[in-house]
């Protein structure tokens, strides 16, 4: 029987995928053979005629697991299932035989399955198969995660844990993940003290990684629906500042720079030139941005077009308006794609330097 660690965390976007990745490297690493399965996707894409979560398709793509990828992601939640179920148009049996069939395919011939969480441990109650129900039905362990800090996050974990033990699933410990370097010392004495006082153990602290959060022109073009004009081949270039075109050009200038996303009106001809002045080939690149999306459904004069397609700047046309745009681009969760090859080495680096992987082996 292979051992089944559950994945959890206290909030979505605290990091599990980053975590998961993490922990299969060092599981392989250490010479075991790894499954994966995400039981239940919320953010799911179309793969070779198959609604597949993304994160499913993120492991199966750079891990290297000998998993179908169908079993790696058995239910893909879509938008209107819930009221479905309500109205009783969704078989939740059904989809629990889905879940421990695939679970019972990936285990074949593996040491550890991996099993990764949606959300908080209450997440899919409203359709009876909560994470907390989840784990109990596949047998596993589960570690939560949670965000930088000392109150909030162990608060939260609590009531995490609470959940899972009310469904008799045994809770191994817990990862704070995004503290600031300045205070890593401080939250791993607090909470492995009160996590210690719970019954629980702090498996590992993990510092804050700005990188693994930015967003890169593509991800925002696909986030806003965007139109590419020019730039192609750098549109992997990461994004760490909005700036809205709300001023004049020589203001402007002052907020450009390297990483840089400019938002401003298709008309804006005089942002447009000051954003791509110092972008042409074989000029200074102090004020150049990383990229430009032009709002309003607006496009400048064709003698501005020109000179754009001189540069190497992304630019991207979308009809919503600036402010709309902006508040978009801000909500975009960022989320680790096959290709994002820096950030795959990253979430590796940090969770083999500051997760204890040994420790969570040894609780099983």
């Amino acid at each position: 029987m292979p051992k089944r660690l559950f994945v959890a965390a206290t909030r979505q976007n605290e990091g599990k995928t980053t975590t998961s990745l993490g922990l299969i490297a060092a599981l392989l690493k250490r010479g075991l053979k790894v499954g994966f399965i995400k039981p239940v996707g919320q953010r799911y894409v179309k793969h070779e005629g198959m609604k597949v979560d993304e994160d499913a398709l993120l492991v199966e793509q750079v891990c290297g697991v000998d998993c179908r990828l169908g079993d790696m992601s058995p239910v893909a939640v879509e938008r209107d299932f819930t009221r479905k179920y309500i109205d009783g148009q969704a078989d939740q049996r059904g989809l629990r035989s889905r879940i421990v069939d695939s679970y019972s395919r990936v285990a074949v011939d593996k040491d550890v399955v991996v099993i990764e969480g949606t959300g908080h441990a209450g997440v899919g109650s409203v359709f009876g198969l909560s994470n907390a129900v989840v784990a109990k039905t596949l047998d596993a362990k589960a570690i939560v995660i949670s965000s930088g800090g000392i109150g909030r996050p162990l608060d939260e974990i609590m009531l995490n844990h609470c959940l899972f033990k009310t469904e008799g699933v045994p809770v191994i410990g817990a990862i704070i993940n995004r503290c600031l370097r300045e205070k890593l010392d401080q939250v791993k004495d607090y909470c492995s003290r009160s996590l210690e006082s719970n019954g629980m153990k702090l498996l590992g602290a993990i510092p804050v990684a700005d990188r693994l959060s930015t967003p890169t022109i593509a991800q925002v073009m696909e986030e806003i629906g965007g139109e590419l004009i020019n730039g192609e081949e750098f549109l992997e270039s990461p994004i760490e500042r909005v700036v809205i075109g709300a001023m004049s050009a020589h203001n402007a200038l002052n907020h450009f720079g390297g990483n840089v996303l400019a938002v401003t009106p298709g008309d804006r001809e005089d942002l447009i030139l000051a954003a791509m002045s110092s972008c042409v080939v074989g000029v200074s690149k102090a004020y150049c941005v990383a990229g430009l999306v032009l709002t309003g459904g607006l496009r400048p004069h064709q003698t501005i077009m020109r000179l754009i397609r001189r540069t190497t700047i992304p630019v991207i046309a979308v009809e919503s308006d600036s402010y709309s745009t902006a508040s978009t681009i801000h909500d975009i969760m960022v989320k680790i794609r096959p290709n994002d090859e820096r950030k795959i080495e990253l979430a590796r680096r940090l969770v083999e330097r500051h997760v204890d992987v040994d420790a969570i082996l040894a609780a099983f």
